[in-house]
């Protein structure tokens, strides 16, 4: 039986009730697609493109209109923004203005110009060649954030420019939009006034947010918070978030500007952490969403039927844009790697440009077969991206980290040698300074050396899991090791060389979890502590304490625990994890 026929079927049994197996579908595509995606290194986002186009129309034929999903999941962008707002306060937002209206700009306007001589080269009329190329500008933001995100970008210096950019050209598809009409046969007849009532209402709607904003919302939520419930709360946040996206859209703005700005007015208000836990679940829901409908939006007829013009507009309208963006990002000083790497995460198309080509194709600008081609090439490159990002992490040399101002370790013979130089170091450092013993510390991350440098610590440059590094550290001299770099992985190697090469020298190792210090105890470490160990019992005390015993009763309970606590270990070391699962304390 077709698979068309089954969901026919599907649908007639379910026609007394809820039809819920589209959703059934739409789950089961991304619960299996995306995990076996990002478990190949993939991405989540092409995960989703791929589950799209598999229960597409050009797949097994699930669903046969993405548009209408698209429409609906669009408000994954929209909420993505709001919480992009919440973390931008006014403050904050302003000092980044020369960097959305001086980098957006720039990069805007002349990819513009660059990407509109595509289409004038192909033989296309100028009107069409501008809408073209233009589309093509204004990058995904619901790839691209979805990107920073995995990346742990976001709240980076390169990822709040990347931000910068994208809110720039969320301004920029108002004018452009109007700039389309005016192209449009026949948009003489629209007169001065009309465009300035046009302008004028947006402006308005931005006025009326921003007044509703700073003297409704806070009052409200506060009333919400003393009389509502959680469920109320939730609905408000999606009230002030869609209603905001309403009025901008009604202005004739876009959506998202719209949910970016309630989230700036509402940064600075005390429910700002509620209302984040409370969009995200829709947010990160309806974001997947809106990668399936576009996997299920990539027409394969249509790129059969134009895949010479698809195939040279693709790379053409990608590289293009990322040297633009590459030109752009060095002219305003920015160092190469995070040119590149600005420029491959941006290089695609985005969601806007539906917009813009759909608008452009209702004022006959370019024909239904056109806006079906465009929006090809913009789905096209919207896969490609998260192809190019892996590349371009598994092509580019990693980073290396400056020495300036740093001196690497060679020729040192303190009697204790200390690898590592984070918390646990600089504490540990303190009791053999007092004393008096002599202590070469090495560390493996220059900026930590800088730090150190201006409370007056001296360390020396060197990775501890290097044999030759130690020889040059004095590891052979010394009367004592300490293995405590921040990478559980680097100090059970550091262990394993110290007690191949330096038998006779003891180490102390820190461990990060029980696991870890087994391990270090079958490597050799004369002595491991868990970096938590002691802390936790102090706290444990501190409790008891605290509930009524005395300092005595709290004392001896911990010393028994103490001792319950290593019997357990030793016996995990020589039967494995779960050997002293008696001796563990539960409360069931």
């Amino acid at each position: 039986m077709a698979v068309t026929e089954v969901a026919a079927e599907a649908a007639q049994h379910g026609a007394h009730g809820a039809d819920i197996g589209p959703v059934v579908v739409l789950l089961a595509a991304a619960v299996i697609a995306v995990p076996i995606f990002r478990k190949a290194g993939l991405g989540s986002v092409l995960g989703y493109l791929a589950a799209g186009l598999a229960v597409g129309p050009f797949g097994l034929g699930f669903f046969h209109d993405p548009g209408s999903i698209i429409a609906v999941a669009e408000l994954g962008v929209v909420l993505f923004l709001f919480i992009i707002g919440l973390e931008m306060q006014p403050s904050r937002l302003w000092a980044m203005r020369g960097e959305i209206f001086g980098l957006g700009l720039t990069q805007v306007a002349l990819a513009i110009a660059l990407l509109t001589c595509v289409g004038l080269a192909l033989g296309f009329p100028v009107a069409a060649s501008f809408v073209s190329g233009t589309g093509f500008v204004l990058t995904s933001t619901a790839i691209v954030m979805q990107m920073l995100g995995e990346r742990n970008q976001m709240a980076l210096p390169k990822g709040r420019r990347i931000i910068s950019i994208l809110l720039f050209e969320d301004l920029a598809i108002v004018p452009l939009l109007a700039l389309v009409a005016f192209l449009a046969p026949g948009a003489e007849t629209v007169t001065l006034a009309q465009r300035l009532a046009g302008i004028g209402l947006g402006l308005g709607c931005i006025a009326a947010l921003v007044l509703a904003g700073r003297y409704l919302l806070n009052p409200m939520f506060g009333l919400l918070a003393r009389f509502g419930g959680r469920e109320i709360m939730t609905a408000a946040a999606l009230l002030v978030v869609l209603g905001a996206a309403l009025l901008m859209q009604w202005g004739g703005l876009s959506m998202a500007m719209g949910a970016f700005l309630a989230g700036v007015l509402l940064s600075e208000s005390s429910f700002r952490h509620q209302l984040e836990a409370d969009i995200e679940p829709f947010r990160g829901l309806l974001l997947g969403l809106f990668f399936l409908g576009v996997g299920m939006a990539l027409d394969l007829d249509v790129i059969a039927r134009n895949w010479a013009l698809i195939a040279i507009c693709v790379p053409a309208y990608m590289v293009l844009k990322m040297l633009v963006i590459y030109a752009v990002a060095r002219l305003f000083r920015t160092g190469h790697a995070e040119a590149l790497e600005r420029a491959v995460l941006m290089a695609q198309g985005g969601e806007f440009a539906f917009v813009l080509y759909a608008t452009a194709m209702q004022f006959d600008i370019i024909s239904g077969q056109e806006n079906a081609t465009l929006t090809a090439i913009v789905i096209v490159s919207m896969v490609l991206t998260p192809l190019m990002i892996i590349l371009h992490d598994r092509l580019m040399p990693k980073p290396v980290p400056s020495l300036d101002g740093v001196e690497a370790a060679e020729g040192l013979n303190a009697r204790v040698l200390m690898i590592g130089f984070g918390r646990m170091g600089q504490i540990v450092s303190q009791p053999l300074i007092a004393r008096g013993h002599s202590i070469s510390i090495i560390e493996s991350d220059p900026q930590t050396i800088r730090d150190a440098d201006e409370f007056g610590f001296k360390i020396w440059y060197g990775d501890g899991a290097r044999l030759d590094v130690l020889h040059a550290a004095g590891a052979g001299e010394a009367s004592l090791i300490l293995a405590l770099p921040g990478d559980r992985h680097a100090t059970t190697r550091i262990v394993e060389l110290v007690k191949q090469e330096f038998p006779l020298v003891p180490v102390i190792a820190r461990a990060f979890d029980r696991e870890h210090a087994m391990e270090l105890v079958h490597a050799g470490a004369d002595f491991q502590l868990r970096e938590t160990l002691e802390s936790g019992f102090a706290i444990g005390r501190e409790a008891l304490m605290q509930l009524g015993d005395s300092q005595e009763e709290a004392e001896e309970l911990m010393a028994e625990i103490r001792e319950r606590d290593a019997q357990r270990l030793a016996m995990e070391v020589a039967g494995g994890l779960f050997a002293g699962r008696d001796l563990l304390l539960s409360n069931r």
